[in-house]
């Protein structure tokens, strides 16, 4: 009897052994759980402030009317300018001057010199600021003996990147349009620039 109990017990052992022999070593442990990370915010930068600096543009000249010519060359002169950061967009205003070499045969002078004085409303993203401009100008024409002068508008698109809290680079594209030139009637005068900038913010 004795006997039959052991090996009763013995058979009960194996079987209970059994399934953990058939399953092999032990299950892997779950891999750990993956926690998303959330992406970096975005740099942003505050736009308000007062600003200085230069520029250099390439032009196109464009003279129709009394005389008909056309023109190309370098620009360059100095800005400043004041904006206002409101969080999600920008608004400021900027005055600058620029010398210029452009001859014009066709009105028998060089483009010398052109100033604006205009607005700016864009949209702030992060270190970027992309706005639209527009405003006043006024343009010179040395024509040797005489200098021709005539004022218009300007209207165009600029992006300024933030390097650091003070210091920014740009680009801006602006189209410039003169009528009765120099108070001559059917003289016009329209100008396309693009011009690439750095300035220090106050």
């Amino acid at each position: 009897m004795k006997q039959k109990t052991t090996a009763a017990l013995a058979a009960l052992l194996a079987m209970g052994a059994f399934p953990a022999l058939a399953g092999g070593v032990a299950e892997p442990a779950p891999a750990p759980a993956v926690i998303p990370v959330a992406p970096a915010p975005m740099p942003s930068a505050d736009w308000t402030g007062f600003y200085a600096g230069g520029q250099l543009e390439y032009g196109d000249v464009d003279v129709s009317g009394v005389a008909t010519d056309n023109g190309t060359g370098a620009l360059g002169g100095f800005f400043a300018g004041y904006r206002y950061d409101f969080g999600s967009y920008v608004i400021g205003g900027e005055i600058d001057l620029n010398l210029a070499d452009i001859d014009l045969p066709g009105v028998g002078g060089t483009l010398d010199s052109v100033a604006r004085a205009g607005i700016e409303a864009g949209f702030d993203a992060g270190p970027a600021l992309i706005y639209g401009t527009v405003g006043a100008a006024y343009a010179t024409v040395d024509a040797g003996a005489n200098t021709l002068d005539g004022t218009g508008y300007f209207y165009g698109i600029g992006m300024d990147y933030a390097l650091t809290d003070r210091v920014t680079v740009g680009a801006e594209l602006l189209q410039h349009e003169f009528r009765d030139f120099d108070n001559t009637t059917g003289l016009d005068v329209d100008a396309m620039t693009f011009g690439i900038n750095a300035a220090l913010r106050f």
